[in-house]
């Protein structure tokens, strides 16, 4: 099912993944070694635009009850949200500005605009989520405890409910990542000891009580008669930035191509399996500045899961230097459009809420599903490198795999 032995997926020698993992390296030293003044000033533009737009938002929809000022400010502050959040409180958090030691923009102290908090996002994040990657057993963001996105998940029948379960996860996915380091469940159950969910509940409460203060009370009050206009308004912005980061992360972890791994992986693991673990369990989308702005620059998820606490202005040139090692270790660079790459997951997210018995594929050789053992049937040749590498080896048993339909 999913990959128990990361070199043998990979078709490298221990040899190969130790001079990849010395070429990472040497990648993230020279950025470190370059940070300066024009990532200071990208940063800052960063807040005065974000700035800029909330309170252009704000102002206008003090005439909300006029539809082109409501539709006006509702996308200002929706994309003053979703700066927020995708561009600003995501990479702040993740410690990518800590070396300015400026506390407004210090992963210790930012606070982000939106019901999850900081602190219960930094250990869901940037410690299970990226330190386990795609382990499954480990890492909870495989499917959110929402979603069966790999069959090494047994199928049960309130699976056949996943497409919609899915939107309701999009819509409300503020609510989702808010809850998904409490473990209510856990709690609920005893699996997980009251003096430590008890206090991470009263904290999620205080931040519910924020926001929907925040944006349903307070701020549709200073707008007056228009209240119920404003807080309409309010609510829109937040839903526009909750389907937008909620496709932007899933695009980068459920495409074809993102990989899932046993536990088995992380026994003795190298920092060359740890680069290439995330490499092969991260996926890209094509984005222009625009775009790539506005997603927080993680249409580079690769390049962000290879170095999280990186400025994400830098993410653009790394992706070059990535892509450069791809070739020449022959490893996929798993990349496509947002509409194609976000298709490819919502077939994975419909497909696996059937039965097994229902699924064509092998559960070894599947676009969401794949181990070593889907390259038992090709050719072995002497050398350090099977069939060449993963890239030539998968295009292999994808041939062979067409053959096979062909003569059925």
């Amino acid at each position: 099912m999913a990959i128990s032995d990361i070199n043998t997926y990979a078709h490298l020698t221990d040899a190969d993944v130790e001079a990849l993992g010395h070429e990472l390296d040497a990648i993230r030293r020279e950025i470190e070694a370059d940070r300066g003044l024009r990532d200071v000033r990208y940063l800052h533009r960063t807040i005065k635009l974000q700035r800029f737009l909330e309170l252009s938002g704000r102002v206008v929809l003090l005439g909300s009850n006029r539809r082109s000022l409501w539709l006006l400010g509702t996308t200002a502050l929706g994309l003053a949200k979703i700066i927020e959040n995708m561009e600003l409180g995501h990479n702040v958090m993740h410690g990518q500005w800590d070396w300015m030691n400026d506390p407004e923009v210090h992963s210790t102290t930012y606070e982000w605009d939106m019901v999850c908090a900081s602190p219960h996002w930094k250990h869901s994040h940037n410690y299970i989520h990226h330190k386990y990657t795609n382990v499954l057993g480990m890492d909870d963001d495989v499917g959110y405890k929402v979603l069966r996105v790999t069959r090494d998940e047994p199928w049960a029948p309130r699976r056949l409910f996943q497409p919609i379960s899915n939107l309701v996860l999009a819509s409300t996915f503020e609510w989702g990542i808010g809850l998904h380091d409490i473990g209510l469940r856990e709690i609920i159950d005893g699996e997980k000891p009251k003096d430590v969910g008890i206090p991470q509940l009263k904290l999620f409460g205080r931040k519910i009580i924020r926001q929907v203060g925040k944006d349903y009370v307070l701020y549709p009050a200073l707008t007056g008669p228009n209240f119920f206009h404003t807080l309409t308004a309010n609510a829109t912005a937040n839903l526009i930035r909750n389907l937008w980061a909620y496709v932007v992360i899933f695009c980068g972890h459920f495409p074809d191509g993102a990989e899932k791994f046993t536990i088995d992986t992380l026994e003795h693991e190298t920092q060359g399996q740890w680069y290439l673990r995330q490499m092969l369990g991260s996926a890209n989308f094509h984005a222009g500045p625009v775009m790539a702005f506005m997603s927080g620059n993680l249409c580079y998820q690769i390049e962000h899961h290879l170095f999280p606490d990186l400025p994400s202005n830098r993410l653009a040139e790394i992706s070059v230097r990535v892509q450069q090692l791809c070739e020449k270790y022959d490893l996929p660079y798993t990349t496509g459009s947002l509409p194609v790459q976000y298709l490819k997951t919502l077939r994975t997210i419909n497909k696996l809420a059937l039965p097994d018995q229902m699924l064509h594929d092998t559960a070894d050789d599947a676009p969401e599903t794949a181990s070593e053992r889907r390259f038992a049937a090709l050719p072995k040749p002497q050398g350090l490198r099977i069939s060449g590498g993963l890239k030539t080896a998968i295009a292999q048993s994808r041939e062979q795999r067409r053959q096979r339909k062909v003569r059925r």
